[in-house]
């Protein structure tokens, strides 16, 4: 095999370290005359939505693409035909003097494959449909079986290997969660480790024909399931000897806030752990919309990325790969940090909201809408929207109304203490004013810690003890899960909120360095609530973009998830504008899960774990499901939805609109 571009120290881990930002690096890989992985920057990506066949509307797509900051382009290649017109796309490009490497999508069609190798200067593939199949059903193998199996699609596959080098065509191996083929499955389950067996069947068969030019990704749309399966990856190379660069994505994100949201948790989460080397943000809107998000994550690094090159640019340097697996804490599985119960923070309690309102008009109760309270004068009462929050930080300032009696208040310690009337009102302390304050609450007491404090904590039972957890250093989310796995291992199981403070960003941004701190922390299974400043922004956009972290990372519901595709050349309707009709009718149905997708290929494996789906499966043709289970067949487009509903209904998991 050839030399990697880095050694590292085999026998687990994932990643260079836990406490710094230290990018983990991978062998590079030329695509076209813009090389990947190694020490080049992360590079930005995404696919077009048109026609295959349509070659001036897919070359002025790309072109848009291209001013918008793709620096790779995928177009998608369901037949030979489509493979074969990608060089009149190619040559119409050059002609007009844009050189982006272009990459070949390929599903189920081997000879698509191979003819776009030939073309373009990269191709995509999935194992689970590339050789394999995918019935959903559930196969017994004996090893004897599973090994003719895997030597029928290396029959398959070689062809397509020997073609990519001899033209010099780079290959993605792309695992999607949702379309794992019946064989994995069977074998493996649904599982992250499934997703990881998958690509190593074919990085193996690769590197047994001496191809090396390989990227590899593991999508899914739960971002659990994917952070997990891309750590899981890196531990398997790694104790293989490889390092092959990281094309990172979340399947079937969404659009809007929801979309970035959860984008951010998935993809930020593995950037902070200095993984990936390519992003695709896949967003239910035009392609040029998704490159400035995935630019925005990743210009993040940059800085870092330099600092870490200073310190490994010394000769012959050995990045030692940390034994991840520790007692109390494990990246490849979800587990929430056990905690107990303190006036329904922690324990088995969903995590809280925190909001600070100090800087708001505290003389009308009308403000109190932007964090889910709607205030009705002529009940003088309040109605709680689905996203209303559970605490208000009100520092020294009071209120000259009565809050709603089940919103918290938080005061800071000394103005708590002069309060004549305490209920439902508690304080906020320094670690030092808590060390020598002689009056408590008897219910509830948030102490501010820096995470950088592990020395201060105490293994003393702290009775009625909320942390509030805050960092000021530039890689916060890795100090703060420091600071939990400290907790672990004293046993120490104080509830925690998490509390991060942002100045000067604009509002997407914002959403996306938020979804990246505080989402790769409850990702892993740590906090009890999360509490975000942001100077400059108001309580609307702080409020949802703290349920949306928490919706995205799933540990608390509070909205339907909408499991929807990017549109694609293979989108067999308008997926923006069906997205939003039901979105429209259904957004009220809190918990349920469903899926969106455009075609068959992004069907009921893509949307793996929805409720019900919606699935395009030929012109003006809709198939629902319910779960992975078709109910309905062929329904005409215009009846669609109102059969979808139908089906809710039938199900008894319909609500009417408020």
């Amino acid at each position: 095999m050839e030399n990697l571009s880095v050694k590292h120290e085999l026998g687990g881990g994932y990643c260079n370290s836990l406490t710094q930002y230290s990018r983990f690096l991978t062998r590079e890989v030329k695509i076209g005359d813009i090389a990947l992985g190694g020490h080049n920057p992360i590079r930005i990506q995404s696919m077009t939505t048109t026609d295959t066949m349509d070659t001036i509307g897919t070359v002025e797509q790309t072109i848009r693409m291209v001013e918008s900051g793709c620096e790779y382009v995928r177009i998608t290649a369901p037949s030979i035909k489509e493979a074969e017109n990608l060089a009149n796309i190619k040559k119409e490009l050059r002609f007009r003097g844009y050189d982006v490497p272009l990459i070949a999508d390929i599903h189920f069609t081997p000879n698509a494959a191979e003819m776009a190798a030939r073309i373009v200067e990269k191709v995509r593939v999935n194992p689970g449909n590339y050789a394999d199949k995918k019935k959903f059903e559930n196969l017994e193998y004996t090893q004897d079986a599973y090994t003719a199996e895997l030597e029928r699609i290396n029959k398959k596959f070689i062809p397509l290997i020997k073609i990519c080098k001899e033209y010099g065509t780079a290959m993605r191996i792309g695992t999607n969660h949702g379309s794992l083929s019946d064989r994995i499955m069977s074998h493996y389950g649904d599982t992250p480790r499934g997703m990881v067996e998958s690509a190593m069947e074919f990085i193996r068969m690769c590197e047994a024909e001496n191809y090396y030019n390989l990227v590899i990704s593991m999508k899914a749309s739960n971002t659990q399931v994917m952070v997990q399966a891309y750590r899981l990856l890196v531990e398997t190379m790694v104790k293989e000897g490889m390092n092959y660069p990281l094309h990172l994505g979340v399947t079937e994100a969404g659009d809007g806030e929801d979309g970035r949201i959860k984008s951010a948790v998935g993809i930020g989460t593995l950037l902070e752990d200095g993984l990936g080397d390519t992003i695709r943000v896949s967003l239910t809107e035009d392609p040029e919309f998704e490159a400035p998000v995935a630019k925005a994550l990743a210009d993040r690094y940059v800085k870092r990325s330099l600092e870490f090159e200073a310190r490994s640019s010394e000769s012959s340097i050995i990045l030692p790969t940390l034994n991840t697996q520790l007692p109390t804490y494990s990246p490849y599985a979800y587990s929430r940090r056990i905690t107990q119960s303190v006036q329904h923070i922690g324990d088995h309690h969903h995590p809280l909201v925190m909001i600070d309102v100090s800087k708001e008009n505290l003389k009308d109760p009308y403000f109190l809408s932007s964090v889910g309270y709607n205030y009705s004068a002529g009940l003088d009462k309040y109605n709680l929207a689905d996203q209303a929050c559970d605490l208000v930080f009100l520092g020294d300032n009071l209120p000259s109304f009565s809050f709603p009696g089940n919103l918290k208040q938080i005061y800071n310690y000394n103005t708590w203490l002069n309060l004549s009337d305490k209920n439902n009102c508690h304080p906020l302390f320094s670690l030092e004013e808590f060390s020598r304050a002689e009056v408590k609450d008897e219910f509830l007491n948030f102490v501010r810690i820096d995470a950088s404090q592990q020395t201060s904590l105490t293994t003393t039972p702290l009775n009625n003890v909320v942390l509030i957890l805050e960092t000021s250093a530039q890689h916060g989310m890795a100090e703060q899960r420091a600071f939990f796995v400290a907790l672990q291992n004293r046993n120490i199981q104080i509830p925690v909120i998490i509390r991060r403070s942002y100045e000067n960003l604009d509002a997407d941004t914002l959403m996306l360095y938020a979804a990246t701190d505080f989402g790769a922390l409850f990702t892993d299974g740590f906090g009890d609530g999360i509490w975000m400043d942001a100077q400059g922004q108001d309580l609307v956009l702080i409020n949802s973009t703290s349920f949306g972290i928490l919706q995205a990372t799933r540990t608390r519901i509070s909205k339907t998830e909408y499991i929807s595709c990017p549109s694609c050349g293979r989108t067999l309707f308008d997926l923006q504008e069906t997205t939003q009709l039901i979105r429209s009718r259904t957004d009220h149905l809190k918990g349920l899960k469903i899926g969106i997708m455009g075609c068959i290929v992004n069907g009921p494996g893509e949307m793996a774990d929805a409720d019900y789906g919606y699935v395009g499966t030929g012109p003006d043709k809709i198939t629902l499901y319910r779960g992975q289970e078709v109910v309905k067949k062929n329904v005409t487009t215009a009846f669609a939805l109102d059969e979808l509903i139908e089906i809710i209904k039938n199900d008894g998991n319909w609500v009417e609109k408020v």
